[in-house]
């Protein structure tokens, strides 16, 4: 199970991401964010982070130059489209770059992503609110139970530092990866990286057994 670290805004936060093997990082390229990466950190910096660390830039409702210009500028290896965009819009992206799309999950389930699915490399499910972003709150992971569509996915949604069991116990056969955030911060965008690491090595701990 892959494991994606979102909201990082501080080089150093990004250097030890790489150090402790956290597979991605996330940075947040939607300005009413607190956790706005664009401000805070340069391309280079950004570029220049570790090879085996996949870069990944989240954007809500962005206009494609914006997207394809960030996608440059800081070398990111994925785009994680968290707000209402349309299947050809990720269609067009996808010819560039990979494409994680975010689908807000809530009693209706996940109904929504099914036409996706071709233009998709990943899903991520989210909790459901009224506004675009994280929440640090969790659904109920049961009603992901159903999903059987042919497109592996990204966990999202108020996972802490204490879930490592209940990951363990639930772990769908399409969960791809694991997305973490608030949960792990100090303040929003300044991350506790003693608990990423604690986390880190509980859940490569649990894979093996």
């Amino acid at each position: 199970m892959k494991i994606k670290v979102c909201g990082i805004t501080k080089r150093d936060d990004l250097e030890t991401l790489v150090e402790l093997g956290a597979d991605y990082a996330g940075f947040i390229f939607y300005n009413k964010s607190p956790r706005f990466a664009g401000n805070k950190l340069d391309g280079r910096t950004v570029r220049e982070a570790g090879k085996n660390i996949g870069k990944v830039g989240v954007f809500v409702n962005a206009d494609k130059q914006q997207v394809l210009q960030t996608v440059k500028d800081y070398g990111l290896d994925a785009v994680q489209l968290h707000g209402d965009e349309s299947i050809a819009f990720c269609q067009e992206m996808r010819l560039t770059v990979p494409v994680i799309k975010v689908f807000p999950v809530d009693t209706n389930g996940f109904q929504n992503a099914a036409p996706y699915l071709p233009h998709s490399d990943y899903f991520l499910f989210d909790t459901a609110s009224k506004e675009y972003g994280g929440t640090g709150k969790q659904f109920n992971w049961e009603l992901l139970n159903n999903y059987n569509l042919d497109k592996p996915f990204f966990l999202s949604g108020g996972i802490g530092p204490d879930d490592v069991e209940a990951i363990q116990r639930w772990r769908h056969k399409s969960l791809f990866a694991l997305d973490v955030n608030s949960r792990f911060e100090i303040s929003p965008g300044i991350k506790d990286m003693e608990k990423v690491a604690t986390f880190l090595k509980a859940i490569k701990k649990e894979l093996v057994k």
